[in-house]
């Protein structure tokens, strides 16, 4: 397994100045934010596909200095109710799949989107329970009327451009947020569609990461890896659940707080993760993200690096010599 990152963190370093330091932390690859709610600030698909040179001097950059690219990202709602949203997360989608095309880069990585609860609405509409019924006719149109044909129609775009893994987040506030919804619309669609797996949007709505990586990994579902933590603060889980919509800034108030490697489940946990991802064949990147309040960027960062070069297997498995 590689060690990398999601460079928006440093989204105010220039690109090469952003390559040296991660190097220097340790870091091999390097996950780039495409445009939509990650920016584009160090990869800009409309520069990179308009002039060659350019497209040649950013490779070069990140070769030269031992760098791979894990992952394009894209993260929009292309399924949003507000056409020129949706739009403009769908021609960032476009461009980003035609930029790894360029770039040889096997995995793009974004959102599903979530539609809203009928053409014409302002927002997208987050389904989370069953009941009053129009709940559930809603969630129906959604998926089958919205979700699944655009998805069928852009795996096709992608797989015309090479571009055979398409990995989602699995994140509330879209359709797909959990292992069961990832599943639905790989059904539906075909396997080009798998996770950009983030422990940390799962372990907040109770779902153990661990476990998740075995039932997606038995479907070879797992495209790519996010490396972020999340606290649980018991005593407000236990007040008000773990649904909760207070800003984060409001860490002493929430039940969930997201943190760097290691200050929300432990160093056990993410020895757990690792091993899972290994005995379900992911032999990929490990791409920290950093939303961490309470550490500064390169402190929350240089943490992660540091527990994650400890428990990552680097060698091959060794034959069973003793069975």
């Amino acid at each position: 397994m590689k060690l990398g990152v999601f460079t928006v963190l440093y989204q105010d370093l220039p690109f090469e100045k952003m390559l040296d330091k991660v190097r220097e932390m340790g870091i091999e690859a390097i996950e780039l934010g495409t445009g939509n709610y990650p920016g584009n600030k160090h990869c800009n698909p409309d520069e990179l596909l308009e002039n060659s040179m350019k497209l040649k001097e950013f490779q070069r950059a990140i070769e030269s200095r031992g760098l791979t690219i894990s992952g394009l990202s894209f993260h929009g709602n292309p399924l949003h109710p507000d056409k020129k949203f949706a739009a403009e997360s769908h021609d960032v989608w476009r461009k980003t799949v035609l930029l790894a095309e360029r770039l040889e880069v096997s995995v793009v990585n974004g959102f599903s989107g979530c539609p809203g609860d009928h053409p014409n609405a302002k927002y997208p509409n987050w389904v989370t329970c069953s009941w009053p019924p129009e709940y559930m006719e809603l969630l129906e149109w959604q998926w089958n009327e919205v979700t699944i044909p655009y998805w069928r129609e852009e795996a096709k775009f992608a797989k015309l451009h090479g571009v055979n893994k398409i990995a989602f987040e699995m994140h509330p506030g879209f359709i797909v947020y959990n292992p069961e919804t990832l599943l639905k619309l790989r059904e539906n669609v075909g396997p080009s569609i798998g996770a950009n797996f983030d422990p940390s949007h799962l372990i907040w709505q109770g779902i153990d990461p661990v476990e998740a990586i075995k039932k997606l990994g038995r479907e070879n579902a797992i495209f790519h890896v996010h490396a972020k933590d999340t606290y649980l603060d018991q005593a407000n889980i236990q007040v008000n659940g773990v649904l909760d919509t207070k800003h984060y800034s409001k860490i002493l108030d929430r039940s969930w707080t997201f943190r760097s490697v290691g200050y929300g489940q432990g160093e056990k946990v993410w020895k757990d993760i690792v091993s899972a991802l290994r005995a379900a064949g992911y032999d990929y990147v490990l791409s920290i993200e950093h939303e961490d309040m309470l550490a500064s960027i390169d402190e929350g960062l240089g943490k992660a690096v540091s527990l994650l070069k400890q428990i990552l297997f680097k060698e091959k498995v060794a034959e069973m010599w003793w069975a």
